[in-house]
């Protein structure tokens, strides 16, 4: 497996996400909505104009090919300090371990320069494979929430699993 790197994501990075995209459709099911259209690109990508969502496009070092997308939703400062956490791979690079090192990054990010102190992730209790994968990663479940986010036009529930900075310190990491 080769390394990867985070990338900001721009405008003129819009066909190539879209096609990636239009290409995972299985993969995504309704596990997650990325954008589908330039409009919707567009929109996610104003997004990050402002302090409380930060966007980076996972790439392998060797060729700059996309290979997944994270999200840092919801960022609250304060006595809080906390994220949501969203991430999806793209086909056919799923399930090559490209996600596990773009999360790592992304989480040295959330507790190095963005000052975080805990970073949530929530994940429908059917996939399997990105439970498996926040697991590795060192978070722990915390709960289960009904209903919790409406996704392909269904209210579904979701496990709650969190990463605190020491959680992560605990693990040498």
């Amino acid at each position: 497996m080769s390394e990867v790197k985070l990338a900001e994501p721009t405008a003129a990075d819009c066909d190539e996400l879209l096609a990636a995209v239009a290409g995972s459709r299985e993969l995504h099911g309704d596990w997650v909505q990325p954008p589908d259209a330039p409009q919707a690109y567009h929109a996610w990508l104003a997004r990050f104009a402002n302090q409380r969502h930060v966007g980076y496009f996972v790439r392998r070092i060797e060729d700059e090919t996309l290979v997944g997308v994270i999200n840092l939703n919801e960022i609250v400062r304060g006595c809080f300090c906390s994220c949501y956490l969203g991430y999806y791979a793209l086909e056919p690079h799923a399930g090559q371990g490209y996600m596990r090192g773009g999360l790592q990054l992304a989480i040295k990010r959330a507790f190095g320069p963005l000052g975080l102190h805990r970073v949530e992730a929530n994940i429908q209790p059917e996939n399997a494979e990105s439970i498996a994968l926040v697991r590795r990663l060192g978070f722990r479940r915390e709960g289960i929430s009904p209903r919790y986010l409406k996704i392909a036009g269904a209210w579904r529930d979701h496990q709650r699993w969190a990463l605190t900075v020491e959680d992560l310190a605990s693990r040498g990491k």
